[in-house]
């Protein structure tokens, strides 16, 4: 039931007009900042931005401020999200196919200028993390929650190998996944001789099988990428009904710095967000712990297990 102190006049006043139903369909499709909608509708930012406004403040779109970037989204909490997922099939028709091929175009080339900032960067890299890092050891992290005995271990966007070598200490097979070339080149001198396969992908479309892996782990690459739910969802896919999700990532910050020196797309992950990710995708947070590193920043580690159907869904 609707709550009387909302009324819907407001969202059928913003919907009376075809840029905004043009805007509510394209951010159906993907969170985007305010550049990325200017660059798919060819309009100019001022009137964009005056049609963004109206949409928030009837509650239709949430917007999420980031450092000097804004990002926006449809609304994910009732009512508006029931208004909008009833609207859906409407909304689908809402503008011309154009607009949904260039949203495709915007993802695509945030996963070439990730592709093409890690290429430049590969032989500097681990100097790079250092600098961030400090004495933070990320293989420490995840030696602390790896089991004794593993089967199959991935490094999802694994960069030049520095985690492969520790999870080949615990696991039969480890394989190191990441859609930069020089990178995954990098890895491949550092694991030579040690039972370890590299494969070239995007981590929101893994070349991995349906429950392949026993023990995954995302260390300081879900800030990168252009849709890190999409990833989740992934390696919760490739990973076996028993096994276990460690991610390491930025605490939430404001080091726009961050952006321009490491290619970073996000500036780091509350746990609610996280975990708001991690369920969707399929997994139960199990663990959450901080440490402080340089520049003010703070790492997280989040383990993850898949959340097992209750009885009666199962049934």
């Amino acid at each position: 039931m609707l709550n009387n102190a909302i009324s819907p006049l407001a969202w059928f006043k913003a919907l009376a007009d075809e840029t905004r139903l043009r805007l509510l369909r394209i951010l159906a499709r993907h969170e985007l900042s305010v550049g990325e909608i200017v660059a798919v509708l060819g309009m100019g930012q001022s009137r964009v931005s005056r049609h963004l406004a109206i949409l928030v403040g009837c509650g239709l779109l949430s917007s999420r401020r980031e450092g000097a970037w804004t990002f926006y989204s449809l609304a994910a909490a009732a009512p508006e999200a029931d208004f909008l997922a009833g609207l859906a099939p409407w909304l689908a028709a809402a503008g011309p196919e154009a607009d949904l091929a260039a949203v495709d175009e915007v993802l695509r080339e945030r996963r070439r200028e990730t592709r093409r900032f890690f290429n430049t960067i590969a032989p500097d890299w681990a100097s790079l993390r250092r600098e961030v890092l400090g004495e933070l050891d990320p293989a420490e992290l995840v030696r602390a929650v790896m089991p004794a005995a593993v089967g199959l271990a991935a490094d999802l966007g694994c960069g030049p190998g520095d985690l492969l070598p520790v999870l080949a200490e615990r696991a039969r097979r480890v394989i190191g996944v990441d859609s930069s070339p020089s990178m995954l080149s990098l890895a491949e001198r550092r694991t030579a001789g040690l039972p370890v396969g590299a494969r070239m992908g995007e981590l929101e479309h893994l070349p991995m099988a349906d429950g392949e892996a026993d023990f995954l782990v995302i260390c300081l690459t879900l800030h990168h990428l252009p849709d890190p739910a999409a990833a989740l969802a992934e390696a919760r896919r490739v990973l076996a009904p028993e096994g276990r999700l460690v991610v390491i990532d930025f605490a939430p910050h404001g080091d726009e710095v961050m952006r321009r020196r490491f290619g970073d797309r996000w500036l780091g992950f509350s746990r609610e967000k996280l975990s708001e990710w991690l369920d969707r995708a399929g997994f139960a947070l199990a663990d959450w712990s901080e440490h402080p590193v340089n520049r003010g920043l703070v790492a997280a580690r989040a383990v993850a297990i898949p959340r097992q159907p209750s009885p009666r869904s199962a049934q």
